[in-house]
C-alpha cells in the first residue's frame, strides 16, 4: 500500500509538471488501490472469522469445563446425600433400639409392680386374716371369762 502511495505521489507530481501526462495512468493506479483495498478487506474478514472461531472455541471449552464442574459437584452432592441418608438410617435404627429397650424395661417394671402389689395385697389379706383370728380367739376366750363388774 505504501508503494502505491509513493507511486500516486510521483504521478501527481508528474501531472503538474508534464503537460503531456496521460490521466489514464492515474486511473490504472486507482484500480490497483481498489484491488489492494479489497485484499485488505478480505484479509480483515478472514482475521475476523478466525477470531470468531477462536471465541466460539473458547466458549465451548468454558461450557465443557462448566459441565465437568457441575457433574463433579453433583456427584459430590449425591455422595454427601447418600452418606447423610446412611447416617440418618443408622441413627433411626439406634433410636428404635433404644425405644424398644425402654418399652421392654417399662413392661418389666409394670410386671414387677404388679407382682409387688399382688404380694402386698396378699400380705395385707394374710395380716387381716391373722388379726381376725386373733380377735376371734380373744372374743371366744373372753366369753368364757366373767367380767368382774
Amino acid at each position: 500500500m505504501e508503494d502505491l502511495f509513493s507511486e500516486f505521489t510521483y504521478l501527481s507530481d508528474q501531472s503538474h509538471q508534464n503537460k503531456n501526462f496521460d490521466p489514464s495512468t492515474i486511473e490504472d493506479l486507482m484500480k490497483l488501490f481498489e484491488i489492494e483495498a479489497y485484499k485488505s478487506w478480505a484479509a480483515m474478514e478472514l482475521d475476523q472469522q478466525k477470531e470468531e472461531q477462536e471465541a466460539e472455541d473458547s466458549v465451548r471449552e468454558a461450557e465443557d469445563y462448566l459441565d465437568s464442574a457441575m457433574e463433579s459437584a453433583m456427584a459430590e452432592f449425591r455422595r454427601f446425600e447418600e452418606e447423610m441418608d446412611r447416617e440418618a438410617k443408622e441413627e433411626l435404627l439406634g433410636l428404635v433400639q433404644v425405644g424398644d429397650s425402654v418399652w421392654k424395661m417399662g413392661k418389666l417394671m409394670e410386671n414387677a409392680a404388679t407382682i409387688a402389689s399382688m404380694r402386698y395385697i396378699e400380705a395385707a389379706m394374710n395380716s387381716a386374716g391373722a388379726s381376725m383370728k386373733s380377735a376371734w380367739k380373744g372374743i371366744s376366750s373372753n366369753s368364757k371369762k366373767v367380767h368382774p363388774s
